[in-house]
């Protein structure tokens, strides 16, 4: 019997931010909105989810604030 079954994370861009100052490289850039989930797959089909969040990312080194 073959089984083909994957672990991982998922994360999907959702769009435009806010315009913010990040802490830890002090520019002031439009952030990009993600949400990302841990997933399971079997045959490349998705079969359970969880951990779900959504944050805003630095376009410029990618520092991370939850929303």
């Amino acid at each position: 019997m073959f089984l083909l079954f994957g672990f991982g994370t998922k994360r999907q861009h959702l769009g435009a931010g806010q315009t913010r100052t990040c802490p830890r490289c002090h520019n002031t850039t439009q952030w990009a909105r993600i949400r990302e989930s841990k997933q399971f797959t079997l045959f490349f089909v998705p079969v359970a989810r969880w951990n779900r969040r959504q944050f805003e990312e630095c376009g410029i080194c990618g520092t991370a604030v939850e929303v």
